[in-house]
């Protein structure tokens, strides 16, 4: 159990098995729900608590947040065939299961997008607003060798990681290896396997809301342009001034917050 500065209520938490991997998850308020899916390779107490985007939800929404296997509390395999992204995507549909979600508006961050995307491409009927923050077109529309330009697996691969060469890679490394109680070889998993990006016919066929909000300045993930004209609808919000730690930015938060009433 934990609790917070903000609500005098307990918020529950806990695990749950989904497909032969435990998942931590921990909720906030009530209402209606919103689940939230953090970034690489963080958990959801440094991405969702520590930006106070929970902070900033609890009031409309019922939170729930998860760490994605690999990460915080959640198990960590160190096979790269579990990070294929239907089965990261099933540990969202399990834990709304789980938890007797029917739907729910979704948000992610940057590998949570990712995410995201491909449950908005595969699994739309389960949610009725989805939210990508710090997504780009090459992460998503690209193809497998442009999604791994970042360098990330070799990154995480790295026994000496003085000689890593990408700048991208370098930084992602050391924010790995500054998490508690991260396991390098699981995230280098994940980092080899990230999955096939989300075809562009099944996005072409999204029917429900979507808000992408993009840092100016994003040199992990890139711009978003493609994106928002594959998804019909959908709106684009550009953060002046501000790479892909867009999440951390407070002015990202208010057109989340209007996206969510006009819903």
């Amino acid at each position: 159990m934990t609790s917070t500065p903000f609500s005098t209520a307990v918020p529950p938490s806990g695990f749950f098995d989904s497909d032969g991997v435990t998942i931590h998850y921990e909720t906030f308020g009530e209402g209606k729900p919103i689940v939230l899916i953090h970034g690489f390779p963080v958990n959801l107490k440094i991405n969702w608590l520590g930006s106070k985007w929970v902070e900033t939800l609890h009031p409309i929404r019922r939170v729930v947040a998860l760490d994605c296997r690999g990460h915080g509390e959640s198990d960590k395999p160190h096979d790269p065939e579990a990070y294929r992204k239907e089965k990261m995507g099933g540990d969202v549909l399990r834990l709304m299961d789980h938890l007797g979600i029917e739907q729910a508006d979704l948000l992610g961050y940057s590998m949570g997008s990712g995410i995201a995307c491909h449950l908005l491409a595969c699994h739309r009927e389960r949610f009725t607003s989805v939210i990508l923050v710090g997504i780009g077109d090459r992460y998503v529309l690209r193809s497998m060798a442009e999604m791994h330009a970042d360098g990330m697996a070799d990154a995480m691969l790295a026994e000496d990681p003085s000689q890593i060469t990408n700048p991208i890679g370098r930084r992602y490394r050391a924010l790995a290896d500054g998490v508690p109680n991260n396991d390098i070889k699981a995230l280098a998993a994940f980092a080899v396997n990230r999955g096939e990006p989300v075809d562009r016919a099944d996005l072409a066929a999204v029917d429900i809301p979507v808000l992408i909000v993009s840092g100016e300045n994003d040199d992990v993930m890139g711009k978003a342009d493609e994106l928002v004209v594959a998804i019909p609808g959908a709106k684009l919000v550009l953060i002046p001034d501000t790479d892909h730690l867009v999440v951390f930015d407070p002015r990202a938060k208010q057109p989340v917050l209007s996206f969510l009433e006009e819903q």
